[in-house]
């Protein structure tokens, strides 16, 4: 009698992505949708800067596409003349993308990014404490409404900035948050457009940016509506449809069950990629690119301008290029 044996089970996409450390060096690219795809050629934000501090160190989740990381080092400098006192910037991506071990169901292609609504603080805090650190809600207890002391017009300042980028494609919020520009903007309203409610998002606006130019496999989200959106739109989230519970069982998260074959065929190749020499010489410090102990930790490189066309400047004997690799 034959005995059969099971067939192994394809790995989860979420564990492969997940155990990368460093980006691909390869050109960059976004590759699918912000939901389901990956990044090619990745930078860092680096853990502290001017105007910024990154939080939740040990996720290894402060790469990006350069476009959005560039972006994020900007707002940090433009916001603090504001008056906002600098960044706490929460998740962005894993190195190479792709779907995440916990959390996220978007934040896949390198072009989303989470800000805290709280602002930095005037001391540089510990990793112990960027690790236990919380961010603070924006909401008056339990309800859908912003709490008046806690809200600023620095964080309407914050918004605004950000929402007027051409990069910036959207910002989810919590519809409280939305309800309340809505009700306390004054001026130029144009912006409005782009900030978008979204379930959750009380204690940090989420910054998505288009699909970067070159980009040709990243899918584009549909574009928002030329209308500020304070309409019957935001009225339905303060009825009882948007917080009804789901009926039946819960369905598992798409992370928990998708697998390479649900992912861009080019996100193999992606995972299969080189990595660049170390973590330094990918990670953008501030306006100026890299950091110095990047130069110093690759000498042939140092020409580059910043950690993107470092990446780029390798010679195809320095990287092969990546074949894809079927999984079985």
């Amino acid at each position: 009698m034959t005995t059969m044996v099971p067939a192994k089970a394809e790995p989860l996409a979420k564990e492969l992505f997940g155990a990368r450390k460093l980006p691909a060096a390869a050109a960059p690219a976004a590759y699918g949708f912000y939901s389901k795809g990956c990044l090619a050629g990745g930078i860092a934000i680096a853990p502290d800067g001017a105007h910024w501090q990154a939080m939740r160190l040990s996720r290894n989740r402060r790469w990006g596409h350069p476009d959005l990381i560039r972006l994020i080092e900007r707002l940090s400098r433009e916001a603090a003349q504001d008056g906002w006192p600098g960044l706490l910037v929460g998740d962005i991506s894993q190195p190479r993308g792709g779907p995440m071990l916990s959390g996220h169901a978007s934040h896949q292609i390198g072009l989303d990014a989470d800000i805290w609504f709280t602002p930095m603080p005037n001391k540089r805090m510990s990793v112990a404490e960027r690790e236990q650190v919380s961010a603070v809600s924006m909401l008056k207890g339990n309800t859908l409404y912003v709490d008046d002391r806690k809200w600023t017009r620095a964080h309407e300042a914050v918004l605004r900035r950000a929402a007027k980028y051409p990069e910036v494609e959207r910002i989810l919020v919590h519809p409280g948050i939305k309800k309340k520009l809505c009700d306390t903007v004054r001026g130029d309203r144009s912006w409005l457009h782009k900030i978008r409610p979204f379930w959750g998002h009380h204690y940090h606006f989420h910054v998505r940016i288009a699909c970067p130019k070159g980009s040709t496999g990243c899918k584009p989200q549909d574009p928002t509506p030329r209308s500020e959106g304070c309409d019957d739109s935001l009225a339905w989230w303060f009825t009882e449809e948007p917080w009804r519970p789901s009926e039946g069982p819960e369905k598992p998260k798409a992370r928990d069950v998708m697998t390479m074959a649900a992912l861009p065929n080019a996100c193999r190749a992606v995972l299969e990629a080189p990595a660049p020499p170390s973590e330094a010489a990918v990670t953008l410090a501030g306006p100026e690119g890299l950091p110095a102990q990047a130069t110093r930790s690759a000498p042939a490189l140092a020409g580059a301008a910043d950690p993107a066309s470092l990446l780029l400047s390798l010679q195809p004997a320095d990287i092969p290029l990546p074949s894809p690799r079927p999984y079985r």
